[in-house]
């Protein structure tokens, strides 16, 4: 068997087609890895439009649809990209959704949506690839989390409570799996300048940014530049951490 350390290395993206996931996928495959963006079926029409994106740049980006909510889903998922790719070495966590609402206005289905794609997915995702990565001795996990997975936001009681979920998932992970040479870390994004942000009305983007001392947003590139820096091979060392990316909106040890 190739050694999983110096051949190509396959990289699983979920969320990989909306703004910071895409952005990782890119980077990723910038780095001389094959790629394969996850993406639920409901966004079929925004895949096969980033697909065609990808193959025009000449990147080595492949798209799979799964629902990272339904273990099933996840598991006929992995099962159709072994079969093609024969492993995944890579795992990024990105998918996520939002059902913003105070908890007095939150409907059961607003938090229980929100922990199955943002929290629950990880161990739907995850479990599927763990075995493999074990076995070959070699394994890079990296869950993006949120800034106000360590804050709290106003209106989010379930974004927020899935997010720092993230964070004690990957640190317990992380314990479980680093003598098989797998790390596990987690990333934490502040506001990004995606297509949904850029939606927001202009006198409440600018006073979001007003309580950011880097006074903007963050590009989806200096999120996936930190993320594709965890799943190199230099940052062997470096597991069961998170890396915040928030311009320092939120400072901590």
């Amino acid at each position: 068997m190739t050694n999983s350390a110096t051949a190509k290395k396959v990289a699983l993206v979920t969320g990989g087609v909306g703004g910071i996931g895409s952005a990782i996928c890119r980077e990723l495959a910038l780095q001389g890895q094959q790629v394969i963006a996850g993406y639920h079926p409901a966004e079929e029409k925004t895949a096969q439009a980033r697909l065609a994106e990808w193959k025009q740049e000449g990147l080595s980006i492949d798209i799979a649809a799964s629902d990272v909510a339904n273990f099933e889903s996840c598991a006929a998922s992995a099962k159709e990209i072994t079969a093609k790719y024969g492993k995944v070495d890579v795992l990024v966590n990105c998918a996520g959704i939002t059902r913003d609402k105070t908890l007095r206005k939150m409907l059961p289905e607003d938090w229980q949506a929100v922990l199955d794609v943002d929290l629950n997915s990880l161990f739907n995702v995850t479990k599927q690839y763990i075995d493999g990565m074990t076995d070959r001795g070699y394994g890079r996990i990296v869950n993006i989390s949120s800034v106000n997975g360590k804050k709290g936001q106003f209106g989010q009681t379930n974004y927020s409570a899935a997010k720092a979920g993230v964070h004690g998932f990957t640190m317990a992970l992380a314990q479980e799996v680093a003598r098989k040479g797998i790390t596990v870390n987690s990333v934490s994004p502040g506001y990004v300048e995606t297509a949904m942000t850029k939606a927001i009305p202009a006198d409440i983007s600018a006073a979001i940014v007003a309580q950011i001392p880097l006074a903007r947003m963050a590009q989806p590139d200096e999120i996936a530049y930190v993320v594709s820096f965890l799943c190199n091979d230099r940052a062997a060392y470096v597991t069961g951490t998170n890396i915040s990316v928030n311009g320092g909106l939120f400072i901590s040890f």
